[in-house]
């Protein structure tokens, strides 16, 4: 039998862990255009200490990213795991953990007929990525909410069931301290 609770929005919960869902482009680094080489990877500043932020809040910090650039022929799949792992090791030796990043290279303008979907259900807007992601890891989603740059990623969020934030840009730390406090 599972515990339930009721969050102060008087949503049930399961009683998971809450998590924090990051876009990768334009919340974590700076979005350079399809960025997968290591020369291509700089920060959003206060990236490393806003996920340190949110491991101290005990938040789970799970990244959701759409990554056309694979289906577009510009990047291989491997290249995108290879990034993506980058990214996770850059942040942990700044003591910034990120526990599951989800990438979805899927596009229905492929080049690529591997990664052709007319409308995968794990691009964002859609929700597969952070629904499958709730479902691996025991997330409560009632304690959770998603952070992005752009209202595809609001609109994953919403169909989710979480509330979602839009980055701007700037230093996501603050963003981060401004939303949250602590």
């Amino acid at each position: 039998m599972t515990t339930r609770k009721t969050s102060a929005t008087g949503q049930t919960t399961g009683g998971g862990v809450p998590a924090v869902f990051l876009d990768r482009d334009g919340v974590l680094i700076e979005d350079t255009g399809y960025p997968h080489l290591e020369s291509e990877l700089v920060p959003i500043p206060g990236a490393d200490a806003a996920v340190r932020r949110l491991n101290a809040l005990g938040y789970m910090v799970v990244v959701v990213t759409n990554q056309s650039g694979v289906a577009r022929g510009m990047f291989t799949e491997t290249q995108m795991h290879a990034f993506n792992d980058l990214i996770v090791r850059r942040l942990a030796a700044k003591g910034a953990r990120v526990s599951a990043v989800y990438a979805c290279p899927f596009h229905n303008e492929a080049r690529d007929e591997r990664y052709f979907h007319p409308d995968h259900p794990d691009r964002k807007p859609n929700p597969g990525m952070i629904t499958r992601a709730i479902a691996d890891h025991g997330i409560d989603p009632a304690r959770s909410f998603m952070i992005g740059d752009r209202p595809s990623d609001l609109e994953a969020a919403r169909r989710a069931g979480l509330p979602g934030f839009l980055f701007e840009g700037g230093n996501l730390d603050e963003f981060v301290h401004d939303l949250l406090g602590g």
